[in-house]
């Protein structure tokens, strides 16, 4: 009885192995014919017996269900069906491994294809601002390619989405790893449109430039995007309360990168979106000290001196931007709000004051002192005019101060002009 029950076993495995081999055929003669439905059909049908099968089954099962879901994906764009492809594909080259290679060259293959997909599938996303699943897509071309930008472009549409504990994930992995998204870029000039144009590659730019349709070759770095994934990491750790954890997050990236300017931005605006102004403020001294001819590091300063209460500091710092950078709208602005702001202080005591004779002369005083001090504030609002004309604000200053100090005639002019600019 014992043999025959044995006999018996044989004869179940290998009734099952020519059912599993039949299956698999219809499967693959399914999909050669674009049936992707019927294979999906039929694969599952195997997926209960499929672990008791053979090696050479197994890997048929693998590398079928990888192209049946990523024909699929093709159709349906779905996160599910991209990521069951993947993970097919990746099973088989896995299972492979330990065992005779016979699909995994072509399963790679149709991985390197399939992340191409998948990228443009995660552009679509992006566009129609359904950026979860574009931040999983992206995420997928990371696993399947190893490059380290689609991992930071996934952590990018999950910052879009909302999805700050992800965007913490990856950008903490691509700031392990030292990522910072440099690249050279080949550049020359279009000869017919005389536009820079990035060529590619060093080897094309310079074709281009041998035939003639090109001109001026050139080679830029591309900007690092370390300042910009530690900034994320401070920020995201901050808005959940880790304060500690977002400054170290900047200190580590300042440590291994002390010359970068960038980082040292980064850190200053952190502390002023915490609102540690003292802590801005010796950081902006610190990027002075490194870059001593950036004016918007001195309007950085006059803007913190101005908010402390620091006068003299801030017009010292607003004049020295000015100085670097004559065209700054906003420290003209500035500079002009800066000496108007003792005004209040004047008003407040000319409303107090009665009708005596000394009151009547402190009153004087003080309409005299006022109209001095619209006098200092106009020239730097001029020469705002000077560089934009259509600055409303100025625009607006400037008729509220030549309508006090009396002088009707530009007092008109700026009145017709701000008219004509809220049209």
């Amino acid at each position: 009885m014992k043999k025959q029950v044995l006999l018996a076993s044989a004869l179940m495995i290998t009734s099952l192995a020519v059912a599993q081999k039949k299956e698999l055929r219809t499967a693959e003669k399914a999909l050669d014919k674009g049936g992707t439905a019927e294979a999906k059909s039929t694969l599952e049908s195997l997926s209960s017996t499929i672990e008791s099968a053979d090696d050479k089954y197994k890997a048929q099962y693998y590398f079928l269900t990888g192209k049946m879901y990523a024909d699929l994906a093709k159709k349906s764009s779905a996160d599910t069906d991209y990521e069951k492809a993947v993970n097919s594909f990746n099973q088989l080259i896995e299972f492979e491994e330990t065992t005779k290679k016979k699909y995994t060259d072509e399963a790679e293959e149709i991985l390197t294809t399939l992340s191409a997909d998948i990228v443009n599938s995660a552009v679509k996303d992006n566009e129609n601002k359904d950026f979860a699943s574009s931040a999983k897509k992206l995420y997928m071309a990371y696993e399947i390619t190893d490059s380290q930008d689609y991992l930071y472009f996934a952590a990018s549409s999950a910052v879009n989405g909302g999805n700050f504990d992800t965007a913490l994930e990856y950008y903490e992995k691509l700031k392990e790893m030292g990522y910072t998204g440099e690249s050279t870029a080949y550049l020359a000039t279009n000869k017919e449109t005389g536009e820079v144009e990035n060529l590619g590659s060093e080897q094309q730019r310079d074709l281009m430039v041998k035939a003639g349709q090109y001109t001026d070759p050139k080679e830029e770095v591309t900007e690092s995007r370390l300042p910009e994934i530690v900034k994320n990491i401070a920020l995201i750790y901050n808005e959940k309360g880790e304060t500690e954890k977002a400054a170290q997050a900047i200190k580590d990236a300042r440590a291994a990168n002390p010359e970068d300017m960038n980082l040292l931005m980064t850190e200053a605006n952190m502390y002023i979106k915490m609102g540690d102004k003292a802590k801005f403020q010796s950081l902006m001294e610190e990027a002075i000290e490194k870059d001593p001819n950036n004016p918007t590091l001195y309007y950085n300063l006059g803007v913190i001196n101005a908010e402390q209460g620091n006068k003299e500091q801030a017009e010292g710092y607003y004049k020295k931007a000015l100085e670097l950078d004559p065209k700054n709208e906003n420290a003209y602005l500035n500079m002009a709000s800066l000496t108007l702001s003792e005004e209040k202080e004047i008003v407040e005591e000319m409303n107090s004051l009665g009708n005596s004779a000394a009151d009547n002369k402190r009153y004087d005083e003080l309409k005299a002192k006022r109209e001095n001090l619209y006098k200092s504030a106009a020239p730097y609002l001029e020469d705002l005019l000077e560089i934009n004309p259509n600055n409303i604000d100025a625009v607006r200053t400037l008729m509220n101060i030549y309508g006090t100090t009396g002088e009707q005639e530009k007092y008109t002019e700026m009145k017709e002009k701000l008219a004509a600019l809220e049209q």
